[in-house]
Parts: structure tokens; C-alpha cells; sequence
């Protein structure tokens, strides 16, 4: 009776477990195979996300109908503002205090963060002090106590430790508004790099520090060539932070009468009142430039130093762009053969 009541099943057939009103062929994986490739996939919709993308760019598309079309914002005067030999003065001014100060600001960190790791405790007390010290201390106030340094010592001198002095010269003379700007930004941007290259010191793994003492290397070769290239992969991230802020910061030397690129849009806008808006957007899209600028540089000497360290490098932009074209191509030919 049960083999009366199972359908008719044509030889060379075989039943699907969990559909046997419907017979498929012997070949059954390749034919299945065959028919998969044949479909069509559908990817799974995010309607959420389509509707946070519209959201922004609509409010991207209005912001910028804002900014164009605002007489307040004067576009014209800021194009005659741009690049006038006056601003583009003052960007050098700043272009020439932030690379000093971040070439000494990363040399004494590097010195305070050895300082730090040292076995000697005085090297290690005035270490901490200092960075205590600058870290605590507001950057304006260094700055102007600086630049009013003169009033505490007039005259400075070179000699025997408390006894006379051999060479003697006033620092008034020669104290200039750029040396106050550069030694108080690097002496404030030490401070903070020494935590940072600190930090990429101690990430570096112990066994590497144990392998180069085992094969007799001296101390100053294991941190040269092996240990602070692999700390720097650390180290670059976030010493670019503080580099990105030292571009920001040196708007402040424009309180010790040094005219940089935002001490000449302030001194300008006093001269012409009615410039003042369009004198800010200048100095504000020069400083988004320099930043952009430093995070292009960032990337790639991250990338350089990855090496070693990951199995392949990240793309470039120019690589991405390529594979996105890549990509969208392959995409519009599938396309057009469906």
C-alpha cells in the first residue's frame, strides 16, 4: 500500500528530500550550478542609509547655496584679499615659525622622552617637571612671558657656573619677535611630543629590545636603526595632531607684535573695517590648506613605515580612483550583458 501511494518517477530522476513533487536531473549540481549562475542577484536594500545620505546632501547642497550666494561673505574682496603679497608675507611667516618650531619641538621631545625612560632619577625628576611644567602653563602666557623676558635679565652671559661671566650680550638684542615665537612654541611643543614619542617607545615589543642587546648591538645603534623606526609607526599619528595644532597655534605669536599670517588679517581688517569678514575667510581657508597639506604628508610616511608591519600597504588615492573606475566599468559591462 505505501509504495502504491508514492508518485511515478520516471527512471533516471531523483526526488528532492524536502520537495518530492519535483524531480531534478541525476547531474543535479551542475545543472543547479547552471541555474544559480543564470539568476540574477539582488543585493539587500538599506533604506536607512539612502535616506541619511539624502538628508546630508541636502543639507551639504544648502550650506553651500548659503555660502555662494551671501553677499555677506563678499567673495569678491576675498579673491582680491587671497593672494595679495601682504597675506601671502604673512603666510610665510607662519610657514617659517611652524617648521622651526616643529623640528626643535620633536628633537626635545625626543630628548625628554629618552629623559623619561632613563635609569638616572635626576634625568627622569627634571623630565617630568618640565613636561609638567608646559603642559600646565598656557601657551599665550609662555609666549608673553617671552616676549617681556628682558625686563627680568637684561643682559645674559656665558662663563664658569656661579662664577664670572667670560661672554656677556643683551638679550634684548638678540631676542627678535620671530626667536621669541619659535623658542616658545618649540619649548610648549616639546613638552607635548615627548608624551607621544614616549608612547611609541614603550609600544615597541620587549622581545625586539632583548634580540638587538642579544646580538651585542650598541644601545645607540638598537634605538637608531630598530627600535624608534618601529616606534615612529606609532609615534607619526599622533605627533601629526600636534603638528596640525602647532599650524593653529602659531596664530598666537601675533600677541608678541610677530605679524603672521593671522596677526596680518587682524591688522588689516582693523585698516579696512568693512574687509573684516572676507580677511577671516582667507585666513581660514590658507589654514585648512596647511592642515590638508600636513594630512597628505602624514599618509604617506605612515605608509612608508608600514612596511614590514602589514602584508600590503594601503592604496593610495590615486590607486583607490583607479579601482573605483575599475570596479564601476566591470559593473556597467555586466549590466549591459544581462
Amino acid at each position: 500500500m505505501s509504495e502504491s501511494l508514492l508518485p511515478a518517477v520516471p527512471p533516471g530522476t531523483a526526488v528532492h528530500p524536502s520537495k518530492p513533487d519535483q524531480p531534478t536531473s541525476v547531474d543535479g549540481p551542475s545543472a543547479a550550478t547552471a541555474r544559480a549562475g543564470a539568476q540574477r542577484v539582488i543585493p539587500l536594500r538599506h533604506p536607512g542609509r539612502w535616506i541619511g545620505s539624502a538628508v546630508a546632501l541636502v543639507l551639504l547642497a544648502q550650506l553651500l547655496h548659503g555660502l555662494a550666494t551671501n553677499p555677506f561673505y563678499q567673495w569678491g574682496r576675498f579673491q582680491y584679499w587671497f593672494l595679495r603679497p601682504v597675506v601671502v608675507d604673512g603666510l610665510g611667516v607662519t610657514l617659517e615659525v611652524t617648521a622651526y618650531s616643529a623640528v626643535l619641538g620633536l628633537a626635545g621631545g625626543i630628548l625628554l622622552a629618552l629623559a623619561r625612560l632613563s635609569r638616572s632619577p635626576v634625568l627622569r625628576a627634571i623630565s617630568w617637571v618640565y613636561i609638567w611644567l608646559f603642559r600646565s602653563v598656557p601657551l599665550i602666557v609662555v609666549l608673553l612671558f617671552l616676549f617681556n623676558f628682558s625686563a627680568l635679565y637684561r643682559t645674559l652671559s656665558l662663563g664658569v657656573p656661579f662664577g664670572p661671566g667670560l661672554l656677556q650680550f643683551s638679550e634684548a638684542k638678540l631676542a627678535s619677535a620671530t626667536v621669541v615665537a619659535v623658542i616658545g612654541l618649540s619649548l610648549n611643543e616639546a613638552a607635548y611630543a615627548a608624551e607621544v614619542v614616549r608612547a611609541g617607545l614603550l609600544s615597541v615589543d620587549q622581545g625586539q629590545h632583548e634580540a638587538a642587546a642579544a646580538l651585542g648591538l650598541p644601545r645607540r645603534y638598537q634605538f637608531a636603526r630598530i627600535v624608534f623606526p618601529q616606534a615612529l609607526r606609532a609615534v607619526i599619528p599622533s605627533y601629526v595632531n600636534q603638528l596640525i595644532g602647532l599650524v593653529k597655534s602659531t596664530s598666537l605669536v601675533f600677541y608678541v607684535s610677530l605679524l603672521d599670517l593671522f596677526g596680518t588679517v587682524q591688522n588689516m581688517g582693523s585698516t579696512y573695517p568693512g574687509d573684516i569678514v572676507p580677511l577671516l575667510l582667507v585666513a581660514t581657508v590658507w589654514y585648512v590648506l596647511l592642515t590638508s597639506a600636513v594630512s597628505i604628508v602624514q599618509f604617506y610616511v605612515e605608509r612608508y613605515y608600514s612596511r614590514g608591519a602589514l602584508r600590503t600597504l594601503p592604496p593610495t588615492p590615486l590607486q583607490r580612483l583607479r579601482a573605483g573606475l575599475s570596479a564601476l566599468r566591470a559593473r556597467i559591462r555586466r549590466e549591459a550583458a544581462l
